[in-house]
């Protein structure tokens, strides 16, 4: 049960973040290329509770990705619907590169922090949520980069397509994530492209910081 509280603390507050800000931003890029939709239902806002799916945050802290409740976007609204859907469904996993980004960043600095017993007591928690809000927002950033519909990954390339040809992918979204989870869950495409790309980008973002990502992530789900 104390482990169970103590994970919890660690992945609360960074997956809340992580799914709140991917579709605040979708919904904030509608707004500036002129659809008001997420305004006017009230969805930008930083408010986790106007975005949360309950399996889709189950699945967040249970295996570690999940989705939230999409924005409602109105192509139609947009001032050049084809090709400002680009930056709409864009908007999101940059949102969650930010993220992540920032969650090296704040690793890196807590590791300069003199060692001391009170100072330790306060950035270790810090350091394990950043080292979590890190792994996440790279998953979600990924993921949400599928070229599939109806994932940001499958909007983008629907933008990039002749209309013709985005018309046929589109047809693929009312089973997009069967197909998605059927790659993941039953495919190597998680060992032989994700887990190497993640692996590579923690690295990269926070160095010898990336010692912590491996340690909570062996701490929350094992292995």
């Amino acid at each position: 049960m104390e482990d169970i509280l103590v994970k919890c603390s660690i992945m609360l507050v960074p997956a809340l973040l992580a799914v709140t800000a991917h579709e605040l931003a979708h919904g904030y890029a509608a707004d500036r290329l002129g659809d008001p939709t997420a305004r006017l239902l009230g969805r930008l806002t930083f408010n986790p509770l106007r975005h949360l799916d309950l399996f889709g945050t189950l699945a967040l802290l249970l295996v570690g990705f999940g989705w939230a409740r999409p924005v409602p976007v109105n192509p139609g609204n947009l001032r050049n619907p084809h090709r400002h859907m680009l930056w709409v469904a864009l908007s999101g996993p940059l949102a969650n590169l930010l993220l992540a980004l920032a969650s090296a960043l704040l690793l890196r600095l807590l590791a300069l922090v003199p060692d001391t017993a009170v100072v330790e007591l306060l950035s270790r928690p810090l350091a394990l949520m950043a080292a979590f809000s890190l792994y996440i927002n790279l998953i979600l950033a990924l993921l949400n980069l599928m070229p599939v519909p109806p994932l940001d990954g499958g909007r983008i390339l629907a933008a990039l397509l002749p209309p013709a040809w985005a018309t046929r992918l589109r047809q693929i979204e009312p089973f997009g994530l069967l197909l998605v989870i059927g790659l993941i869950f039953f495919t190597d495409l998680w060992s032989l492209l994700f887990a190497p790309v993640i692996l590579a980008a923690v690295a990269l973002l926070a160095g010898p910081q990336a010692a912590v990502v491996a340690e909570v992530m062996r701490f929350l789900f094992g292995g």
